[in-house]
């Protein structure tokens, strides 16, 4: 196993804990992530091979891969390593795990996929490989061309391994756009060029060079270059190719003839890309340069089969799927027969007839536009499976929230637009109207104005009516020199500020009114408004100094210039807690924080090896600043003592902007030079105030203040310079809040306006508390959709519902409501005059959407007249008789009538609608179309969709409430899988959502503690009340042992006193509690147990009694712990002796054990009991394992205590060919059988297997807590990052997501596999008797 080459040599090592390092994970955990468009500069940069596709952003790959269980794409890895532009992506084709990239710094790269790794580079090509392809006729070969030739071959690997020239591809007259291997012909290779030609060249045929050029531009020097080139799959001679003005030829390559010119229903018409169709033969698809159009032909006509418009926007590529997505989404889960019978129900496959299939060729395009977009298109359906309708396509410099509503991020880019998103979904709601050039900065105006200012590279700045769609002021006073940062003052709304490469700092009204311009001696880069005092700023200038300048004065002068950077200062902030406290970062790499009351620098960060850019004070924590640089990291101060906290790896490139909201201060957006914005939750920097309000500590140990009383009241601009700087000087002392070392207290307006308005109300204030602060707290992703859950639950009012709760998962007492309304609003609603943001649906796309929600409603008449008011009868007429058969003779006559008229006789298949809800849902199912299940199956829960009742003849139909039951049963079927769906997708937030909305509280819970959601199940739980009340305390005693890391005994004391029947686990955490006598004391005191010196007596006399349980438990707590050990793994050994045990006889005592002091199992003296009790918790922890469905750690828990037997010294009733023997049954007998994967065919266990399967599961008996049951899935574990690959020391694998240290800090797992490992095995998986503790 990969493992054991990581870890074997702890295994060797008895009593290994000198120097022991305690190595935190990071506290920063990736929450969300914005991932960057498909570039529009170069051809060749989206590939696809089998369930994979890959396009280029500007410096990165984003591969998407096919999660077949639920039929979609999902981004699998991001691959990093250019540094500068990416020019071309080619998919090997002998190999699905093998692609190769080139980029403009003149390197090609080969990677491997499924390991995410760089495999081969290839430094100093000589020139730009602008164009690249795997040669078809060799392995390991790969050809690039620069724009001007020749082609040159680099063999990877081999005895051949190196860069050749080919021998005839050289000398060109026109540049290379493009070139092609064919795919059967060995060796054979088309050029196209820029001047419109072709060159063709095949070993043993004389070069053809510059041939074929359209006849339109023979003997001309006009240029009509190739912007697409495709052999015929099916021909050994025959090659597609696009000219962007000349259109499209099927060509001869032997006797350089054009065999069909294909014409454009419109002369404006242009290709940019074309594909074959390998499921169709003939068929080939066209994307249009100008608008998104895509054409689908057939070589046996000339002209077009079928156009679809998909997007305003342009096509960039396309490429078709070889072998379009299998539908193998299952909703039944795997059954002991594997097999079928005679008798089961056969289902034909689908047939086509001619004209479909000559229209709509099976398949699917991945589509990539000029704007960014990217999406794979089902053409036989005609819909879209995937679509990401904008992306920044180059480095995005800013991100700035919205300052009235937390969820609207702006981010603004080199590529010449802003964009704003939403941050729970993570899409575009709005693009600034066309392209201003490169972006440096953007600022909100203050409150809902729905104003964003921008500054540009040479065009001046700008202010954009974001609801307007439209610029509504420019600002040109710099010229055309670069505008670096631009501010909108948000203490007074009329105020602007800009500074520029012109050495200004200008302060203007909106109007334009110039107000100062500030004179520096250089460039000015950074400049912010004091968020105290409305008429201070600063700013940061290349002549490496800050100064603060006071604008209440007509002075231009500053009031204090800093000194004190070695380099060209870039961003200053002020921060909003700490009046007179501001921060700048420069090119030196460090970060100064600057006192303005003392004029003086108060401390030095150094940490950045790069300039820093991004600079960020949190609105809440006063002494918490975050900073990223050009080395690619984000870090986290302690601004306190210049303690770096955490340094946050995962972006591929420069980091600029960082951004909080003040509603929501622990979630931080960041956006960099790799073209991704991603979302970060902040609160594991704050756990022990999470667990002071979770433990209702009073207001003193979670709200503090900075000491500083806010001078913005004073009126400065009444006193001199002298006296102002005096008032300034006159600023009293900060208090605990920001005292070194003192624990984080909440200081910011939020926390103040909650302790206010808590103070207000009278009731049940705790629950109030938990609410507010946990929406605070919490990142975006479902949050807010849980509480407003829980409040329907709770019974509260449908009015005091927020307006956007329709948007998310709804309660099912609501679901029926509101898209009823919903649908009848898409029917009325007209169309704005600027429109309602990006991708706007037209009135026919909106009365088609009304028409699907009405049909799913069971309302098939209001479903039939739209319809007919789209033209659509067809459908129509085939779902009338389920109205009534009077109503279809009517809608028939109309139609009649109509076709009369228009002299048609057109042939329609009809489908005849059965009200079958059964088959309905679960062909939803089976499409992955989680949320269509769930509405129809709660549709026919309330009734309204027509059943048929059959009677039989043995006797009457089924009872209504038979029916009732059955789909109450579909709907709970349809709710765990849509809750999988997203628990899988890294959201268990939403997952626990949908289980509420059906009233599951159980479930709901489960899935908030599987994603290590503690505190917000706690908050949750509580406020539930007793139906969650079990998983409330299960939640409570997992974040009793976070606090046990941190350490704060007392806290963790507070949360177990909250749960009944506490004694126990009070008893665990003072046995473990390391501290010293008088801290032990308070201890046993504050958990109402014996001083130490009674559980001594206690001890030896229930020993005397024969009392095990109890003699474990007093010894533990004693002065001599260790003397339990041999008594508990006496008790243990024997049990597991006699053939009959289970596993609830031995595991209380093992867990009570596993606490015992760190420092006393490592003792020389307990080596071997130390030993046994690693052994015994491991294999304990595997069958709780798999009693708890942890699969992916089993194996390495069975091997860790193989590992154990064979290299210590013990004697436990435990064999190494036994704990093989378990093993091999356990996957025998729970292998899942997939009948598509030809390499491992099923093979059922044998007898035997079956029979050591039987007794392990006899052991185990039941999870108590059912609804845990599952593999632990953390927010952010499906985000690809570009950090350090860290592989598993228990799989070998490379881990996706959140990474835990062990203890020697080298060792790495994944966070899931750790609190698996954690909750059925509290011991290390390195042997050395250390407590894991990932909570």
């Amino acid at each position: 196993m990969a493992w054991m080459t990581y870890i074997s040599h702890w295994f060797e090592q008895d009593d290994w804990y000198e120097g022991l390092q305690r190595v935190n994970m990071s506290q920063v955990r990736q929450v969300g992530l914005l991932a960057a468009g498909c570039q529009p500069w170069n051809r060749d940069v989206c590939a696809a091979s089998g369930d994979r596709f890959a396009y280029c952003a500007t410096l990165a790959i984003y591969v998407y891969q096919l999660d077949h269980h639920y039929n979609e794409f999902k981004l699998h890895a991001i691959m990093s390593e250019h540094k500068k532009t990416i020019t071309a992506l080619s998919w090997c084709p002998h190999n699905p795990d093998l692609f190769a990239s080139g980029s403009a710094d003149n390197l090609v790269i080969i990677w491997n996929v499924a390991e995410q790794k760089v495999i081969a580079k290839l430094d100093n090509t000589k020139g730009t490989p602008a164009s690249l392809s795997w040669c078809w006729n060799a392995g390991d070969a790969v050809a690039f061309a620069s724009h001007r030739g020749p082609l040159f071959i680099w063999t990877i690997s081999g005895p051949d391994s190196g860069v050749t020239v080919h021998k005839d591809a050289h000398s060109f007259l026109s540049d290379i756009c493009m070139f092609r291997w064919h795919t059967q012909k060995k060796g054979k290779v088309a050029f196209g060029h820029t001047d419109g030609s072709l060159s063709i060249f095949q070993p043993g045929n004389k070069s053809q060079k510059h041939v074929l050029r359209p006849d339109s531009l023979e003997g001309t020097d006009e240029e009509d270059p190739v912007s697409a080139l495709e052999w015929d799959p099916l021909s050994t001679d025959y090659l597609l190719v696009a000219n962007l003005h000349h259109g499209i030829r099927l060509v001869d390559s032997e006797s350089l003839c054009c065999i069909t010119t294909f014409s454009f229903p419109s002369a404006a018409a242009s290709v940019q890309c074309l594909a074959w169709v390998p499921s169709a033969p003939g068929m080939f698809i066209t994307g249009d340069s100008q608008v998104g159009v895509l054409r689908i032909w057939n070589v046996s006509r000339t002209t077009p089969v079928d156009n679809f418009k998909l997007k305003k926007t342009g096509f960039h590529c396309l490429h078709v799927l070889n072998s379009p997505p299998r539908k193998k989404f299952s909703n039944q889960s795997p059954t002991k027969n594997h097999y079928t019978s005679s008798t089961s129900e056969a289902v034909p496959p689908p047939t086509l007839t001619q004209n479909q299939a000559f229209s709509l060729p099976p398949g699917h395009a991945v589509c990539c536009f000029l704007d960014g977009g990217v999406g794979l298109y089902d053409m036989g359906a005609k819909k879209w499976d995937f679509l990401r309708d904008l992306g920044h396509v180059e480095t995005i410099f800013d991100c700035k929230f919205k300052p009235d509503n937390p969820n609207l991020l702006a981010t603004a880019s080199f590529d010449g637009t802003i964009k704003v998103w939403d941050i729970n979904t993570l899409t575009a709601v709005y693009t600034s109207p066309g392209n201003e050039g490169v972006i440096y900065s953007l600022s909100w105006a203050p409150g809902d104005l729905n104003c964003i200012a921008g500054a540009t590279s040479r065009n001046g700045a700008f202010i954009w009516d974001i609801k307007k769609g439209k610029m509504v002021q420019r600002f040109n006073e710099h010229g055309k020199n670069g505008i670096f940062c631009i501010a909108w003052s948000h203490k007074d709304s009329k105020r602007i500020a800009t500074c520029s490469g012109d050495g200004y700092c200008i302060i203007r009204t909106i109007d334009g009114k110039i107000l100062h311009k500030y004179r520096h001696p250089a460039a000015v880069f950074g400049c912010d408004w004091s968020q105290n005092n409305k008429d201070m700023i600063a700013t940061g200038c290349e002549d490496k100094n800050v100064r603060v300048y006071y604008v209440a004065t007509s002075s231009d002068q500053p009031l204090k210039v800093f000194s004190g950077h070695t380099e060209k200062v870039f961003h200053v902030r002020w921060s909003p807690l700490r009046e007179g406290t501001l921060c700048s970062g420069s090119d030196d790499g460090s970060v100064r924080i600057w006192d303005y009351t003392q004029d003086a620098c108060i401390n030095i960060l150094s940490g950045h090896t790069a300039p820093v850019r991004g600079l960020m004070w949190n609105t809440e924590i006063p002494y918490l600043l975050i900073s990223g640089s050009w080395d690619y990291t984000i870090k986290v101060w302690d601004t306190r003592e210049g303690i770096c906290l955490d340094t946050v790896c995962d972006h591929g490139a420069d980091v600029y902007g960082l951004t909080c909201h003040p509603r929501r201060p622990f979630t931080m957006a960041s956006c960099s030079r790799d073209s991704t914005v991603r979302l970060w939750s902040l609160t594991p920097l704050i756990t022990p105030l999470q667990i002071n309000i979770l433990a209702d500590r009073s207001w003193e140990d979670i709200i503090g203040n900075t000491g500083v009383e806010t001078l913005h009241v004073l009126d400065l601009s009444k006193y001199g310079l002298i006296s102002a700087l005096s008032l300034l000087g006159c600023v009293p002392s900060p208090d605990s809040a920001i005292e070194p070392g003192a624990p984080p207290l909440l200081c910011g307006k939020v926390s103040r306006d909650i302790k206010q308005e808590i103070e207000k109300l009278s009731g049940n204030l705790r629950v109030k508390k938990l609410r507010w602060f946990s929406e605070c707290l919490s990142p975006p992703g479902g949050s807010d959709n849980l509480w407003n859950l829980v409040a329907v639950i709770k019974g509260q009012d449908d009015s005091l519902l927020p307006q956007n709760y329709c948007k998310g998962i709804m309660h099912l007492k609501h679901l029926i409501k509101f898209r009823t309304s919903e649908a009848q609003e898409l029917t009325t609603v007209k169309m704005s005059k600027f429109g309602g943001g990006i991708g706007v649906p037209t009135k026919e796309e909106r009365l088609k959407e009304a028409a699907q929600i009405h049909l799913r409603l069971g309302q098939v008449q209001r479903y039939c007249e739209l319809m007919v008011e789209l033209g659509e009868w067809d459908k129509a007429l085939s779902v009338a008789p389920s109205v009534s058969v009077k109503y279809w003779k009517k809608l028939m006559q109309r139609r009649a009538d109509q076709l009369i008229q228009e002299d048609k006789d057109d042939v329609i298949p009809y489908c005849i609608a059965i009200g079958d809800v059964k088959k309905l849902v679960h062909f939803f199912m089976s499409r992955g179309q989680l949320k269509e299940a769930l509405l129809v199956a709660q549709a026919a829960c309330e009734g309204n969709v027509q059943t048929f009742h059959v009677s039989t003849p043995k006797g009457p139909s089924f009872s209504d409430d038979i029916y009732k039951e059955d789909f109450n049963e579909l709907l709970q079927e349809a709710c765990r899988e849509l809750a999988e769906w997203y628990f899988q997708d890294g959201r268990a937030v939403l997952a626990s959502c949908c289980h509420l909305a059906v009233d599951n509280i159980e479930l709901a819970m489960a899935y908030l503690i599987r994603g290590n959601e503690l505190e917000l199940a706690v908050c949750v739980g509580t406020v539930l009340g007793e139906p969650a009340a079990p998983a409330t305390h299960y939640a409570l005693e997992l974040l009793a042992r976070k606090c046990m890391m941190i350490p704060a005994w007392d806290l963790a004391a507070d949360l177990l006193l909250l749960t009944p029947d506490s004694e126990l686990q009070l008893v665990k955490l003072c046995a473990f509690c390391p501290g010293g006598t008088e801290e032990i004391s308070h201890l046993h005191e504050k958990c109402k147990l014996p001083t130490v010196e009674e559980c001594m007596q206690l001890a030896e006399t229930a020993h005397a009694d024969g009392k095990i349980f109890e003699t474990i438990k007093y010894y533990l707590l004693s002065q001599e712990p260790e003397k339990a050990l041999p008594i508990g793994i006496d008790f243990i050994k024997e049990h597991i002796s006699s053939s009959d045990w289970t596993l609830d006889t031995i595991y209380p005592v093992l867990d009570l054990l596993s606490y015992i002091r760190t420092e006393k199992l490592v003792l020389h003296t307990c080596t071997e009991a130390r030993n046994e009790l690693l052994i015994l918790c491991g294999y304990v922890g595997a069958l709780l394992a798999i009693r708890r469905q942890y699969q992916s750690i089993i194996p390495a828990l069975y091997e860790y205590t193989s590992q154990l037997l064979k290299r210590r010294k013990v004697s436990v009733p435990l064999k190494i060919e036994h704990l093989s023997e378990e093993l091999d049954a356990w996957r025998a007998c729970t292998q899942i059988v997939n009948p598509s994967s030809e390499d491992s065919p099923y093979t059922p266990p044998s007898d035997s297997q079956r029979l050591v399967y039987a007794t392990l599961l006899k052991r185990l008996k039941e999870e108590p807590l059912r609804g845990i049951v599952g593999p632990d899935y953390v927010t952010g574990s499906n985000l690809p990052s570009h950090s350090d690959i860290h592989i598993s020391c228990l799989t070998g694998l490379k881990i996706q997501g959140p990474v835990f240290f062990l203890e020697d800090g080298k060792s790495t797992i994944s966070l899931n596999d750790a609190l698996m490992w954690a909750k059925v095995n509290p011991f290390s998986p390195l042997g050395t008797g250390i407590r894991l503790n990932p909570f």
